[in-house]
């Protein structure tokens, strides 16, 4: 569902985002990636970002909610939460670091030094800004909710004007942006060979467990198929 007035965001013209000097890691540059595919997916993967930003001359770091429309970003919050406050306060907003990071395995070497783990993360910068076309809140909003389990908008009641009041809304542009891979088995020094020691990959995957219905849902109410299908 894009959201009003994105055409210009969602119709990128080029197939990657442009390497900055934030973006470019100082170490590994083989395993970075700025193809907007590749960006997309991880995003679309996950649900939980961590927002990071600086509050009274220190940095700080929250895990939170995010969905993606088109070229856009959105995070939301209560209007007393801070950095909804502070990217309101005043131009130019509210500039901030998010990542999202999956973990795919770990990796473990016949070397202590040589472990790690495989993963796929993505890094935006940019500029927090708040939300306040209805229409567009409206839409972020759905997009949050679609994010986390996609068809649930649609079969949950809207939030009402009281809610909404209460509710703050950030979109951060995906302009400057990386991603970062890594798979494959450990990277055993040739002389560590042969160690009598397990190398190999463990694999980690998210997994859904059956849904528990509330104490107070009427027993002849159907788990809905968007549910059955994650």
């Amino acid at each position: 569902m894009p959201a009003p007035d994105a055409t210009a965001a969602t119709n990128a013209p080029d197939s990657a985002y442009t390497p900055t000097d934030r973006t470019v890691p100082t170490r590994s540059r083989e395993r970075a990636s700025y193809d907007r595919e590749v960006v997309h997916a991880i995003l679309d993967e996950g649900y939980v970002c961590h927002l990071g930003f600086i509050r009274d001359g220190a940095p700080v770091v929250l895990p939170t909610l995010y969905g993606r429309v088109g070229e856009r970003l959105y995070v939301h919050g209560s209007t007393g939460a801070r950095p909804l406050r502070m990217a309101g306060a005043g131009e130019p907003g509210l500039p901030v670091c998010l990542t999202v990071t999956h973990v795919d395995g770990l990796v473990l070497a016949r070397s202590a030094f040589h472990h790690s783990i495989n993963y796929r993360s993505v890094v935006v910068h940019g500029t927090a800004r708040p939300v306040t076309d209805p229409a567009e809140r409206t839409a972020a909003l759905d997009a949050l909710v679609d994010h986390v389990v996609p068809g649930r908008a649609a079969d949950s009641r809207p939030a009402n004007a009281k809610e909404l009041a209460a509710t703050a809304v950030l979109r951060l542009d995906l302009e400057e942006v990386s991603a970062k891979v890594r798979t494959g088995g450990p990277n055993d020094d040739e002389e560590d060979l042969e160690l009598p020691h397990w190398s190999g990959v463990v694999p980690v995957a998210r997994a859904y467990g059956a849904p528990v219905p509330a104490d107070d849902l009427a027993p002849d109410t159907p788990v809905p198929g968007y549910l059955t299908r994650l």
